[in-house]
């Protein structure tokens, strides 16, 4: 996302912002493997969740607020 700010256009930046949505959701992804191959904990598991769930939230409204922003 720092990537993307530095852009020269919104749209670029936008890009970078669904690219990291898509990593989010990569990781989530390798977060379940993970557990599910016994490599974390319960506990381990638990901490991470909810910091996934807080930022996907993050990411889509940020996106959206660059939607809005008036293209120049």
């Amino acid at each position: 996302m720092a990537e993307g700010h530095g852009r020269y256009s919104c749209q670029d930046n936008q890009r970078f912002v669904k690219i990291a949505r898509g990593s989010l959701n990569e990781t989530r992804h390798w977060l379940r493997l993970a557990y599910a191959r016994n490599l974390l904990t319960q506990e381990q598991s638990d901490r991470l969740h909810p910091l996934l769930n807080e930022l996907s939230p993050k990411l889509n409204a940020y996106l959206n607020s660059l939607k809005q922003k008036p293209k120049g």
